[in-house]
């Protein structure tokens, strides 16, 4: 698969975000919220927030928070559900992190977050690297998405290897005088298949600080 699936298109996800049903639960994911309860508040970067569940809750526990997405309809959705409690600590952002290259003048956050965002290696490897350098010293960053292992599950999945990744693929590819993995995880979980069987599967979570 190259980058230039259909799947990685804002096209694609414009067209599946432009229906009247949410696509997602509109509750943080637990994982998240584990991983960052203990955090000192500070400024927060979520890239790919969807409609914006994870960067709300940020947003009400405390943080700074600005969420991008490369979907303009995912946005709007996200704008919709933000209370007007939040005005001054959550905004939205279209921006497309595949060819994101932050300069020096570019801010650094005290917490970066992605969720399953899943590409082929090369390019996720790209992504990750650029989220990375957004962190600010003593900043964390937060990853998590579908572990290799869900392939052996009933649960669908692209049949298609080179996209999933484990917490050890992803702090191989940080500097390692320059991070301390904090959490490196495949954290099981129940969910249901399509055609309603109940099956655990694995999230890859990787939480990792900046020494310097």
């Amino acid at each position: 698969m190259s980058d230039t699936d259909p799947r990685y298109e804002a096209t694609f996800w414009d067209q599946r975000y432009n229906h009247p049903n949410p696509l997602w639960s509109g509750q943080p994911n637990p994982a998240l919220v584990e991983e960052t309860t203990a955090l000192a508040h500070g400024t927060a970067l979520e890239a790919g927030c969807g409609e914006g569940a994870d960067a709300i809750w940020l947003a009400q526990t405390g943080w700074y928070v600005t969420g991008t997405d490369f979907s303009a309809q995912a946005l709007a959705r996200a704008a919709k559900h933000t209370p007007a409690a939040l005005a001054g600590h959550l905004s939205w952002q279209q921006a497309d992190i595949r060819t994101w290259t932050p300069d020096n003048s570019a801010p650094r956050y005290d917490l970066v977050t992605a969720s399953f965002l899943h590409f082929p290696s090369p390019l996720r490897r790209a992504v990750f690297a650029a989220l990375a350098s957004r962190v600010a010293h003593e900043g964390h960053l937060v990853i998590i998405g579908h572990h290799p292992s869900d392939l052996d599950t009933a649960m669908p999945r692209p049949p298609e290897p080179d996209i999933f990744y484990t917490a050890d693929d992803l702090i191989d590819d940080l500097p390692v005088t320059a991070w301390k993995a904090i959490t490196r995880a495949a954290r099981p979980r129940t969910a249901t298949t399509p055609d309603g069987r109940q099956v655990t599967i694995h999230d890859t979570v990787l939480t990792a600080q900046r020494t310097r």
